[in-house]
């Protein structure tokens, strides 16, 4: 009260006095420094001293009011007024008009302009959290195991299965650290029951996505059981789940229903997704009954797709083909709920609805609506397929009441494909008139369906080698629809078998332009670089095939191919051991590794290789050859016996497997088995000259009275050979005189005389390019070289170190004195008949030579 001024009498009252009072007691800015509020703040126990008044009283008191502007002093009446001259503090009167921008009055009396109140000094700090108290480290703890929680999530969505579970497993032990340190703080009450519904769901989860399916159950158990969680009974339908994948279908019932009974009737969605699940595992089960039963009434309370597939395949499970018709229409019934495809026309005169509908054309909602409608059209053709022989007393009726049924409902579009696909059912089996016929049918309809149906008759024909109407019907299909590829592939098999494989390649190239996954295209186009001799592009081709299609044994072995041809062997072995991987048991794979090991000399990895070859398909004579053959140059005669013994059950008919079993057992030293052999094979061919002269050879060294009869067989031989080459050479002579009097004459292309000459064409290039075929023949029509050389059995063999002479026989020089040679000098006669009739040969072959240059 001492700041109180009274304002003398006899000034006039001011009719606005006390609007501009200001009461410092309401002013809160000045709250931090007041210590009474401060401590009642602390303490809650304290409490603000009592607020005096400084203002005279009245007979009712005088209060402050609160208005909009501020608290202020009541506005005087008769009972009474405040005086307006009060002063409080001695400051003078505020000037609330601007109190909010921070001016004050006081500035009159000298003091300092601070709005901010930086002059009153920097706030107090923030009081440190203490994280030493119980409940603070309590809610670390339950943040880490969030953080577990989300990590074990993430590490399942990127597919690392072993981490998310080592992370769930941590978040539950952490989770039950938690419940045991609330426990021992005596705030029991307080846990955290969602965290721990999450952490067990989470642990369940991934044991479940580990196959660790005992300890799921056991975790789901554990949820289920506890009564705090609400809504737990819906887990046992990932109970019921995991029972189906371990194949206990009646356990799985069980769960299923126990869920459908928690479940309420509001989530309906939920309910019908479980009565799916069990009519799938009755199936499972084979008790379709039942199965129906729970599909049935799903179609009538939400039908969709995949249940209307499955009830159909129940009905054809137990043969009720009036219900197969009938879940048929229901199936073609379903609505797909997409909207129609006009929304993602464009109109041209709106380039705003341009723009917005190309955004849209190909968005995320767009191809949701194509798979679904996709999945709808492959279940309806598949179903089709499948009741059309049991609905109908034939399949083509069956089918003909399908394609009615579905031209009359939403999948109108599907009739002509339905059509096609009847096509190509009588392909598979196997009656091709009747898929052509039906095929046929398609040639007045629209350009799609006639493409279609084009291209598959053009497919049919080749097969059956008419390629002319392949190539009629591939030029139909690609002008119904040029961008078709596989019309364009068909055309350009056409061309390829016409061997023009240039125009062949630009049909192959055209297809790869329209669709850049077409497989058949490039391969084919691998194929026709490869016979115009461009070999690197064709290896381009493959290696692109390749990348498309990893596992393909054919490309591997064409990259293989393509390799050796560039005369890169390294290359070729590194595909052919991939292809290996492929197809392991194929016996030609194996059989060409062992063919480039050798060509590189490494003899031990092509023996390893063609011996796999012979181990999945003993009756490859190459392979048997090269073996034999090995082991002869390696000196196990004997293992090389059990080779050309199957090779002569392979080949009875050719002699020289039987002769090299007889080598074998000479080279070995069994001579008894020796000379057995060759009085097998004399008896099976009288006429073979090597055969005799073993026989002469061993009944001489072993001393058998045999031997005369033997030598003198030998010589009826020889000269009954004598005599057919002495006809053979006058025959040719004869051509040759013939041939040159031709030349002399008008030279006539049509003159009977050019015809040897063809004829000796033909057999000089067997000779050529047939050398096997030429030593496989009965080695008695020529003695040429036999007594040099001896018995041979191909080229390979010839080749061999040391083994010139595979049958061992020896020359005039290597025999002994105590051999004596029945025939004397007439031994002699095959030679210089056979040097003869060489040289008449190479005589008639330099007169031949101007003919035979456009072989």
């Amino acid at each position: 009260m001492e700041n109180v001024h009274l304002v003398p009498e006899e000034e006039e009252d001011d009719l606005y006095t006390g609007y501009n009072d200001y009461n410092p007691t309401f002013d809160g800015e000045d709250l931090h420094n007041d210590e009474g509020f401060q401590q009642a703040v602390r303490t809650s126990h304290g409490r603000r001293p009592p607020m005096t008044a400084k203002y005279p009283g009245t007979a009712i008191g005088v209060r402050p009011l609160g208005t909009a502007y501020g608290f202020r002093m009541p506005v005087g009446t008769a009972m009474g007024r405040p005086m307006t001259g009060a002063v409080q503090d001695g400051a003078a009167r505020p000037m609330t008009a601007v109190r909010a921008a921070g001016y004050s009055s006081s500035i009159a009396r000298g003091s300092v302009f601070d709005p901010l109140g930086q002059s009153k000094g920097p706030a107090p700090p923030l009081e440190t959290r203490n994280e030493d108290t119980p409940e603070e480290k309590i809610k670390i703890l339950e943040k880490k195991v969030n953080d577990l929680i989300e990590e074990s999530c993430l590490a399942h969505a990127r597919g690392d299965l072993q981490l998310s579970l080592e992370k769930a497993k941590e978040a539950g032990r952490k989770e039950r650290a938690l419940v045991r340190q609330r426990e021992q703080t005596g705030t029991a009450d307080h846990i955290n029951l969602d965290l721990t519904y999450s952490v067990l769901f989470n642990l369940a989860n991934q044991y479940a996505n580990n196959d660790m399916y005992t300890e799921a159950l056991n975790t789901y158990q554990v949820i289920v059981k506890n009564k705090m969680f609400s809504n737990a009974g819906r887990l046992k339908v990932n109970m019921a789940n995991i029972y189906f994948k371990q194949k206990n279908y009646t356990k799985a019932i069980k769960f299923y229903r126990m869920a459908l009974d928690q479940i309420s009737n509001a989530h309906s969605a939920m309910r019908i997704k479980i009565m799916q699940n069990i009519g799938v595992v009755f199936i499972h089960m084979g008790q379709y009954s039942d199965a129906i039963t729970s599909f049935e009434y799903i179609m009538s309370e939400s039908p969709n797709i995949k249940t209307g597939f499955n009830l159909i395949l129940c009905y054809y499970a137990i043969g009720d083909r009036e219900r197969m018709k009938k879940a048929f229409q229901k199936l073609i019934c379903v609505p797909l709920g997409t909207d129609d495809d006009d929304k993602y026309i464009a109109p041209n005169d709106d380039p705003h609805g341009n723009m917005v509908i190309e955004a849209i054309k190909n968005d995320k909602l767009h191809q949701m609506e194509r798979e679904r409608k996709a999945l709808a059209e492959k279940y309806i053709m598949t179903s089709a397929k499948l009741i059309a022989p049991a609905i109908e007393s034939s399949f083509a009726a069956g089918f003909d009441w399908c394609v009615d049924m579905v031209k009359g409902s939403q999948y109108v579009e599907l009739a002509n494909d339905l059509e096609i696909n009847k096509a190509i059912t009588y392909l598979r089996q196997r009656d091709f008139r009747q898929a052509v016929e039906t095929l046929k049918m398609f040639e007045k309809k629209d350009s799609r369906v006639k493409s279609a149906a084009a291209t598959n008759l053009s497919f049919l024909y080749f097969l059956e080698k008419d390629y002319d109407q392949a190539d009629r019907y591939a030029e139909l299909a690609m002008s119904a629809d040029r961008y078709n590829p596989a019309a364009l592939v068909n055309k350009g098999n056409t061309e390829f078998v016409k061997e023009d494989y240039e125009k062949a390649a630009e049909f192959y190239k055209e297809a790869l332009h329209n669709d850049s996954s077409c497989t058949e295209a490039l391969y084919n186009l691998g194929l026709s670089y490869k016979r115009l001799g461009r070999l690197e592009e064709a290896l381009d081709c493959f290696l692109k095939l390749h990348a498309i299609l990893r596992n393909s044994a054919q490309v591997m072995y064409q990259l293989a191919n393509l390799y050796e041809m560039l005369e890169d062997p390294h290359q070729a072995i590194e595909w052919l051991m991939q292809l290996t991987s492929v197809t392991p048991t194929d016996a030609q794979v194996l059989a060409k590794l062992g063919d480039l090991y050798d060509n590189e000399g490494d003899k031990s990895q092509a023996f390893q290789y063609y011996y796999e070859s012979y181990r999945y398909f003993p009756s490859n004579i190459s392979v048997i050859e090269w073996l034999g053959a090995y082991y002869i140059d390696t000196q196990f005669c004997e293992k090389a016996i059990q080779y050309f013994e199957r090779a002569t059950l392979i080949q009875p008919t050719q002699v020289k497997w039987q002769l090299m079993v007889a080598s074998c057992y000479r080279r070995s030293g069994n001579y008894q088995k020796a000379l057995e052999t060759y009085k097998d094979i004399h008896r099976k061919f009288p006429e073979n000259v090597e055969c005799l002269r073993f026989l002469v050879r061993l009944c001489t060294d072993m001393g058998l009275k045999e031997v005369q009869d033997y030598a003198t067989k030998l010589k009826k031989v020889e000269k009954m050979k004598e005599i057919r080459e002495q006809r053979v050479r006058s025959g040719r002579d004869s051509s040759a005189r013939g041939r040159r009097e031709g030349s002399a004459g008008s030279g006539s292309s049509s003159s009977p005389i050019n015809t040897p000459p063809l004829r000796a064409s033909v057999s000089r290039s067997e000779a050529k390019y047939s050398p096997v075929l030429e030593q496989g023949r009965d080695s008695g029509q020529s003695n040429h070289g036999t007594s040099a050389k001896g018995e041979r059995i191909s080229a390979k063999l010839k080749t061999l170190p040391g083994s010139n002479e595979p049958y061992e026989a020896s020359t005039q020089q290597e025999i002994d004195a105590s051999y004596v040679d029945p025939l004397g000098p007439q031994m002699q006669r095959p030679k210089t008949a056979a040097k003869k009739r060489t040289e008449e040969d190479e005589f008639a072959d330099e007169e031949l030579g101007d003919d035979l240059l456009p072989e």
